[in-house]
């Protein structure tokens, strides 16, 4: 598949290496230019160039970049054929590197996503920690695989986004419709807690969605509150954590 990649951060740069390593056809493109992507992000074979270039003959494209970023990409994508599947991984959060973010509370993300971009997208690995990503992805068949859910309108979006999941070592769990899709957005049971594709269904029922943008602030706080104790938090510890305030 000739994959695109808006966006080389951590899971941008993950994305990256995985799915070049799997066989794909990618391009990575940031917003500072080709020539500041780390040459580990195209080790496997992925090719960094300009974001005007990472959107011309592809299958798919992928966008990792801040949410507050999104409205800026609707110019950009204009021309992006209909057929070429978007895969939105971003998430909200009040405030990020100092910004407040465009997004309303009580907005579904990925629903916003759509109307700012002014086309379908799907919505997957979202609902993972970066160093999770990184490091835990495994070989089908594994019991203790982590699942990553996976939202979408359009059939095509899902099948696409699903399969390029498990290229990147994860089970993909269905979640249903972007509007449902708050269901894996922080604060959810599902975000950031590393569960199974067995576990995640019945974390999706739980979600209760009035309760989860104050469960989301109180994970932030608690982790903010560590950090600036001067206690270095683990993926492990995260994902304790989030089960904990999640669940």
């Amino acid at each position: 598949m000739k994959i695109g990649i808006l966006g080389a951060g951590s899971i941008g740069a993950t994305m990256a290496r995985k799915l070049s390593g799997a066989g794909h056809e990618v391009k990575v493109a940031n917003s500072r230019g080709p020539e500041t992507i780390a040459p580990e992000i195209v080790a496997s074979g992925a090719r960094a160039v300009e974001a005007t270039d990472v959107i011309a003959d592809i299958d798919t494209l992928i966008i990792s970049v801040p949410l507050s970023r999104i409205p800026a990409l609707k110019d950009l994508i204009a021309d992006v054929p209909e057929n070429v599947v978007v895969i939105d991984t971003s998430n909200y959060y009040p405030m990020r590197d100092g910004q407040v973010q465009a997004l309303d509370e009580g907005q579904v993300e990925s629903v916003w996503i759509t109307e700012q971009l002014g086309r379908p997208v799907a919505k997957a690995w979202n609902a993972i920690l970066a160093e999770s990503f990184q490091t835990k992805g495994t070989a089908a068949g594994d019991p203790n695989r982590i699942a990553i859910p996976v939202a979408a309108d359009r059939e095509l979006d899902r099948k696409v986004a699903m399969t390029l999941v498990e290229d990147t070592g994860f089970d993909a769990v269905d979640t249903g419709s972007l509007a449902d899709s708050w269901r894996q957005q922080p604060g959810a049971p599902t975000y950031c807690t590393d569960l199974t594709e067995h576990q995640i269904p019945p974390a999706l029922n739980s979600a209760k969605k009035d309760l989860i943008p104050q469960r989301r602030d109180f994970a932030m706080a608690a982790i903010m509150e560590k950090i600036e104790a001067g206690v270095t938090l683990s993926s492990a510890d995260l994902v304790d954590l989030n089960r904990s305030i999640y669940s």
